[in-house]
């Protein structure tokens, strides 16, 4: 099923509050505070859409413990952009957001990372892969060439290990270095040792891969992309998508943000084979239980 733009719920923030409801709570609302199901909804206008728990006596709404909290953005809105990142491929830079649900670039920039902070939380933390999978481990560098710029100092290259099962799950990181150590503790972190490892030929990967239930390297550089179920490109199929989001839709990366966006493109690429609206009810359900604040946000940036 693909996402219906003229759907109510995009367009009524009461239907969206509604719809976000039954997503989170299935008609029985459980306190966020103490986990209590003995909750009553509260009346009258200024008390809409807000519920008492009537053991600690403390209010909440359908955003509280969630990625939502304390935003001022209508919940429309919320699921708009939300179904909106979870259908581009390549990405929605925040202008575009802005310009297109009616907000400033500031609150578009902010609820563009909130939602991938969803996302994130929608890819889950457990290892990938297991018995009888194949996992493929990669490297890649983001950044402009020099030959580009037509002024300035060349801005540093940041260093990016991607990590895809096939037919799975996508796990992406900015590392410092592509040193032994370094890629060695990506992958007994995030990849269960009973999975086989397929990489290229470097050199980092030949000791880890000895921890794992086979490991096969093809020899890029002597044009040997694939012998038979022998490849990486499972993961250069990832990094091709990833380099035509960074170059078409947001043109520059900073450093302190590169998770979140590997964060986004990582959803995209383990929930491929969901439609579109349900790959965004994915993103809402991760956002629950996780919270992001504009200072932390911005705390990152500077």
């Amino acid at each position: 099923m693909n996402i219906d733009i003229t759907n109510p719920i995009f367009h009524d923030a009461a239907k969206a509050e509604a719809h976000i409801e039954e997503t989170r709570w299935g008609g029985e609302p459980v306190c966020p505070h103490c986990g209590s199901d003995n909750v009553h909804r509260m009346k009258g206008k200024t008390q809409a859409g807000m519920f008492l728990c009537n053991d600690c006596r403390d209010k909440f709404t359908v955003r509280t413990g969630t990625v939502m909290e304390r935003s001022h953005v209508p919940l429309n809105k919320w699921l708009l952009a939300t179904h909106i990142m979870a259908a581009s491929k390549k990405g929605m830079s925040a202008a575009q957001m802005g310009r297109m649900i009616g907000v400033s670039y500031k609150t578009a920039w902010f609820l563009c990372h909130r939602i991938r902070e969803a996302m994130d939380g929608a890819n889950g933390d457990g290892p990938i892969g297991g018995a009888g999978q194949i996992v493929e481990a990669d490297e890649t560098y983001v950044g402009g060439k020099a030959k580009n710029r037509a002024w300035g100092p060349v801005p540093k290259k940041q260093i990016v290990v991607s990590l895809v099962e096939r037919g799975g799950a996508s796990r992406s990181f900015h590392v410092a270095n592509v040193h032994a150590n370094t890629l060695r503790g990506v992958l007994v972190q995030n990849v269960d040792r009973a999975s086989s490892l397929m990489t290229d030929e470097h050199k980092g990967y030949i000791s880890v891969g000895k921890e794992f239930t086979s490991h096969h390297a093809v020899n890029h550089r002597a044009a040997i992309y694939a012998e038979g179920m022998f490849h990486s490109n499972s993961a250069e199929n990832f990094f091709s998508i990833f380099k035509r989001g960074v170059v078409g839709t947001y043109h520059h990366l900073s450093e302190a943000h590169l998770h979140r966006y590997l964060a986004e493109f990582d959803l995209r690429a383990s929930t491929r084979d969901m439609s579109d609206a349900e790959r965004a009810g994915e993103i809402i359900k991760g956002g629950f239980g996780r919270r992001l604040t504009y200072r932390r946000t911005n705390r990152l940036a500077a």
